[in-house]
């Protein structure tokens, strides 16, 4: 038992034991055997509505719904954590998965904090009642995304999806792309410029839009090289009318979204850290029962070093992800400096154990059916997903020298 299992609460052990039964029961055996569902370019073949609705069974679709809801009940000062814990057991068996639920826990924490109780008992009641229901969260454009967290807050930088207010709601224009679960969300949360001339994070609003909303549409499904079982999609509003109790946030709402940006980056963490975990026990099982030059592949020197170097870089990342999980469980000062690093860190060094796993398995490892050459694709994409490498390092130096750092964009202030 590692030292964070042994801080685990009773409740979090049995939900990281029934997380792991289901990934190995369910997932990872559909996984294996449907390799080519991944493929199919019509996107509501590739994952059956079986794999939610199992997923639905055991608590983990509706993770951040509260209680009164019929969500799982969380230990607040450790929910992060939690987040953390069944994210990287569900990426473990798939990362899109994780990456369909995620979406759902991440607006779930934004509507139970935004949200009037009208639009709470509306939408949280729809995803308890639907096991195949989700949640989108719409923020990136084809203008720019993570370029916008630069340290500046410019009327130039401001989104090009624009809401003007009229008599009885707001009416939005825009174009979103790139967005998790956007191709076949129930719900969606748009941002949108409303007030322009001014900077991001005065002049930007969120808005509540059912899918099936005049003026809202689907446009298309962006096909990924990886994460493909998570249907990200490209979404267009024209002339799309919302009444005003729609409008969650107005003028601050990237600002009111931090509640989740910081869970955020450790989810999309601990999702690293799950495709890094299953590359090494694929790995492991691997070099350990097949045998080369007359020997087991591990008795190799080259192979045992490179395996152990994959397990040491899988638990660096486990590390520096849960004690950015509990920093910012415990809202302390560095959180936003660890979120960001854990972030970084768990995308390069996954990539690194990914790619060792590929070579360790030889030709296997090119081979579709092996499931190996598809963890290296995972890996990949974790490089930009929730900002950029070299975004992200922009935002940790922001972080830890606050009074120094540069604005990165425009005159020095």
């Amino acid at each position: 038992m590692s030292i964070f299992e042994k801080d685990l609460t009773e409740d979090q052990i049995m939900m990281k034991e029934v997380c792991r039964r289901f990934v190995d029961n369910t997932i990872i055996p559909f996984i294996s055997t449907n390799w080519k569902n991944e493929w199919d370019l019509t996107p509501e073949s590739r994952l059956p509505d079986s794999i939610l609705q199992d997923a639905d069974k055991i608590g983990i679709r509706t993770l951040a719904v509260p209680e009164e809801y019929g969500g799982m009940p969380l230990d607040q000062e450790r929910e992060v954590r939690t987040f953390a814990i069944i994210s990287e057991e569900i990426a473990r068996g798939d990362s899109g998965l994780a990456d369909k639920l995620v979406q759902n826990w991440k607006v779930s924490v934004l509507l139970r904090e935004l949200a009037s109780k009208e639009h709470q008992d509306m939408w949280f009641g729809k995803l308890m009642e639907d096991p195949n229901f989700l949640f989108a969260h719409a923020l990136t454009e084809p203008k720019g995304a993570s370029d916008r967290w630069l340290g500046y807050n410019a009327p130039e930088a401001a989104m090009d999806t624009k809401a003007m207010k009229v008599d009885g709601g707001w009416v939005i224009n825009g174009r979103k792309h790139y967005i998790s679960n956007g191709y076949d969300a129930g719900l969606y949360v748009i941002y949108a410029n409303t007030a322009p001339g001014k900077g991001m994070l005065e002049g930007t609003s969120s808005f509540i839009v059912p899918r099936g909303t005049e003026g809202f549409s689907i446009a298309r499904c962006n096909e990924t090289v990886g994460c493909r079982y998570m249907n990200n999609g490209e979404l267009e509003l024209i002339d799309c009318f919302v009444p005003d109790n729609n409008l969650l946030c107005e003028g601050t709402a990237l600002s009111k979204a931090g509640v989740y940006f910081r869970p955020g980056k450790i989810i999309q963490s601990a999702k690293n850290l799950g495709v890094g975990q299953a590359a090494l026990e694929k790995t492991a099982e691997f070099v350990q029962n097949y045998s080369r030059g007359g020997r087991l592949l591990i008795k190799h020197q080259i192979v045992a070093s490179r395996l152990a170097d994959m397990a040491t870089r899988v638990s660096a990342v486990r590390s520096l992800v849960m004690q950015a999980a509990y920093a910012c469980d415990m809202k302390t000062n560095d959180a936003d400096a660890l979120c960001w690093q854990a972030k970084v860190f768990a995308s390069q060094e996954i990539l690194n154990v990914c790619q060792n796993a590929m070579e360790l398995h030889g030709g296997m490892g090119a081979m579709l059916d092996a499931g190996v050459e598809k963890l290296v694709r995972d890996a990949a994409i974790f490089l930009h997903m929730d900002a950029t490498v070299d975004i992200s390092h922009f935002k940790i130096v922001k972080a830890l020298w606050p009074d120094t750092a540069g604005v990165y964009a425009g005159p020095e202030i």
